[in-house]
């Protein structure tokens, strides 16, 4: 047809049209997931990573940030996954930018500044989006209350942490403000491994 227009607003309909099916396909992942098992990250190094390596380990999700009150943290995330890596935790922290803009580095930066400030050596994620319109599949999982009303809801701020059993279930969310040395933590990792 003559004078049909291939932009709306000077965007290209094709690229329109390609970040729906790209959304789409994201909360499809979402919607059939199961389990955390169901899903495949960056790590902060650019590689995928299926959380299904951490099958059979009683897993820490976390979304961090590095120019955050909370930021601190990555001290206790350090000594819990030391005190209980060998007996099967794995803590995995994503980085995300949601809440003050927080987290705006790089990958590379963010990786630079967990390993120089905090030694961090547990296995942290590319930054991703925790919460909006272009949260990433694995947190709009974590957050449909439809799917789990005890543990769902919007994520609040960084260094939200849920625990997960060896077999990928869901056993704990907890909030900012509890840190990782605290009793509710320690006692419900103690826990979860030693199932």
């Amino acid at each position: 047809m003559i004078g049909v227009q291939s932009t709306l607003r000077g965007i290209p309909v094709r690229k329109l049209i390609l970040t729906l099916i790209v959304f789409l396909a994201a909360g499809a992942t979402a919607a059939r997931a199961t389990s955390i098992y169901d899903f495949t990250m960056k790590s902060i190094d650019g590689q995928p990573v299926s959380l299904k390596t951490y099958s059979g380990k009683v897993v820490l999700l976390v979304n961090v940030a590095s120019k955050c009150g909370f930021t601190p943290q990555y001290a206790g995330l350090e000594a819990l996954y030391e005190k209980y890596k060998d007996r099967g935790l794995v803590i995995v922290g994503i980085p995300a930018n949601n809440f003050g803009s927080q987290e705006p580095g790089t990958n590379e930066e963010i990786k630079k500044f967990c390993s120089s400030k905090y030694n961090v050596s547990f296995p942290m994620m590319a930054k991703v989006s925790v919460l909006g319109e272009d949260k990433t599949p694995l947190y709009q999982f974590l957050t449909d209350k439809s799917q789990d009303p005890q543990f769902g809801g919007d994520i609040k701020w960084n260094f939200t942490k849920f625990l997960f059993d060896r077999k990928g279930n869901l056993l704990a969310r907890f909030e900012p403000n509890v840190t990782p040395d605290s009793p509710e933590v320690q006692t419900a990792v103690e826990s979860a491994l030693g199932k």
